[in-house]
């Protein structure tokens, strides 16, 4: 597997707070704790993400 870029949210501050890391390939979407890059995250593929993002945007609306 190639290496992974990982990104964090432009809203995550450096206090602490509860944030995940996001890193894409071409067949899956990787998450993962930003507090704790050691442990395993999560893969789902990229139908999944996008209904989750969706779902998750209008939850807050």
């Amino acid at each position: 597997m190639t290496e992974l870029t990982w990104v964090k949210s432009t809203y995550s501050s450096g206090e602490g707070g509860q944030c995940i890391e996001v890193a894409t390939c071409s067949h899956s979407v990787h998450v993962r704790d930003s507090k704790d890059t050691a442990r395993s995250g999560l893969a789902v593929g990229p139908d999944a993400w996008g209904m989750f993002v969706g779902y998750a945007v209008e939850e807050i609306r």
